[in-house]
């Protein structure tokens, strides 16, 4: 998010506006945290994971009367537009409070699960993906060295972008994911042969944590494929870490059009990249549509299920 912050700040004052930042999302517009965006508060964040503004959910934004604090904390100001940064929640949001009070706003897609309607790509999946490689080939050292096989949970709770897309770039041999059909009996007879003919003596495998198989895929291997099995759970450290050519590249763009997209007077778009173009899509896409990974991206992770 960091990238995404400097870029709109230095891109906006080149269009002649006045940026401010909020701080602690939601909550930040209730409370008045809002300040003047200056030189050094933009300057050096480019490099760095999360969020110099914080991120918080408001249950208080809910509340209409709280929803008119925050619109005159913005107006006393002179704050007639606004960017967010953040996920269907976030957009969902601020859409209310346009339908409230007419404040256009423009919306920059980031979520690691990569599970907003619309759109191609999110900002942090590229670094979430490069801390999973990074530890999956770390695990993969022990799984070589001792013979064991490690199930490596991620994040994904109903989306396996993460699980599927770390398991291709890792060559790992299993894959859970929500969206795929697995057939555990299938798994142990591919695994059995390989085991058989001397191909196979470690095991590396990979689930989404929607699925819930993480203990019990770890009891299964040893049960039934009689291997020595751990498991690991990545955790929050997928979604830290200094962000990624592409994030940051990604960041520019979106936040580029998201600047663009108000000075036109466009409100209430969400900033896409879809076949590999950029653009926007409505906020009524993000809210009613549904997720779907590429099926070309089930197809290839399908033999890892069965």
């Amino acid at each position: 998010m960091n990238p995404a912050i400097k870029c709109a700040v230095d891109y906006a004052r080149t269009q002649g506006l006045k940026p401010y930042l909020v701080y602690d999302g939601l909550r930040g517009l209730i409370d008045d945290k809002i300040k003047e965006a200056s030189g050094d508060d933009v300057s050096g964040i480019l490099h760095r994971g999360g969020t110099i503004l914080r991120s918080s959910r408001s249950k208080r934004f809910f509340d209409i009367q709280y929803r008119e604090q925050a619109y005159n904390n913005l107006k006393s100001r002179g704050i007639g537009k606004l960017i967010v940064i953040g996920g269907d929640g976030s957009f969902g949001a601020l859409h209310q409070f346009y339908s409230d009070f007419g404040l256009p706003f423009a919306g920059i897609p980031a979520t690691i699960d990569n599970d907003i309607p619309g759109t191609d790509y999110c900002l942090g999946v590229d670094t979430a993906l490069n801390v999973i490689r990074h530890s999956v080939d770390s695990i993969r050292d022990t799984a070589t060295s001792f013979s064991r096989a490690f199930v490596i949970e991620v994040m994904g709770r109903h989306c396996g972008y993460l699980a599927m897309v770390s398991s291709l770039a890792c060559g790992a041999e299993i894959c859970l994911v929500p969206e795929i059909e697995y057939d555990l009996d299938s798994i142990q007879e591919r695994i059995r042969k390989e085991k058989e003919d001397g191909s196979r003596t470690y095991l590396i495998a990979i689930v989404a944590e929607g699925v819930k198989m993480g203990d019990y895929l770890t009891r299964w291997i040893g049960d039934s494929l009689k291997m020595d099995a751990r498991l690991t759970v990545l955790g929050h450290v997928q979604r830290g870490g200094s962000p990624t050519v592409r994030d940051r590249i990604m960041a520019y763009h979106f936040a580029v059009g998201a600047v663009n997209a108000l000075q036109a007077g466009e409100t209430s778009r969400i900033m896409t990249y879809k076949d590999g173009l950029y653009g926007s899509t409505s906020i009524q896409e993000v809210s009613d549509g549904k997720v779907s990974a590429r099926e070309e991206l089930f197809n290839l992770c399908r033999p890892l299920c069965c």
